[in-house]
């Protein structure tokens, strides 16, 4: 397997984790805590992962580096971040699982739909489409029913990842000259 294939996969199951660490802390700052969590900042670089992923090594590798950043982040998940005695917490993993397996995957459909568009349609879209599936997801499944404010926390996460869907642009246009489309 091409080393770039292993370092962004590992580098997938490392965000996933991160963010399923994260979303559990709500920002408590300027009146955030019932719209945001700091889960939010540091998922949308999946999405660039996964978009770099088809634009160098196409839709059949792309898939497979998001189903091992899938096993890799719900795995360390599941030993480090999740307390089997919090349904919560419990809650969390299967959630993070659920949107972020459907999100990437439907990331990977959009995105190879539209590469031959110009350079930031597909990896735009893809990341909006996937960031407005994953959010949804993972909040209703995670937190719906609970005292959470899980609504209001879902559109500002979404807010957040929509902003740094466009910051990522920047990094993937870079990264274009080393993940050499196919």
């Amino acid at each position: 397997m091409n080393k770039s294939v292993i370092l962004l996969s590992f580098l997938m199951g490392v965000v996933v984790l991160t963010s399923n660490y994260l979303v559990q802390f709500p920002i408590n700052y300027y009146g955030l805590n019932e719209i945001l969590t700091y889960g939010a900042f540091s998922y949308p670089i999946a999405f660039l992962i996964t978009d770099l992923s088809n634009r160098s090594f196409g839709k059949v590798v792309a898939r497979k580096i998001v189903y091992f950043g899938f096993l890799l982040g719900i795995g360390f998940t599941v030993l480090f971040s999740t307390d089997f005695a919090d349904l919560i917490s419990i809650r969390i993993a299967i959630g993070s699982g659920t949107a972020f397996l459907t999100a990437q995957l439907i990331d990977v459909k959009i995105f190879d739909n539209l590469r031959k568009k110009k350079w930031f349609i597909a990896p735009l879209t893809s990341s909006i489409i996937g960031s407005t599936v994953d959010t949804f997801l993972f909040f209703l499944i995670s937190f719906y029913g609970t005292n959470i404010p899980w609504f209001t926390l879902a559109l500002g996460d979404l807010g957040v990842k929509i902003l740094v869907a466009l910051i990522m642009l920047i990094p993937f246009r870079f990264l274009l000259k080393t993940f050499k489309p196919i």
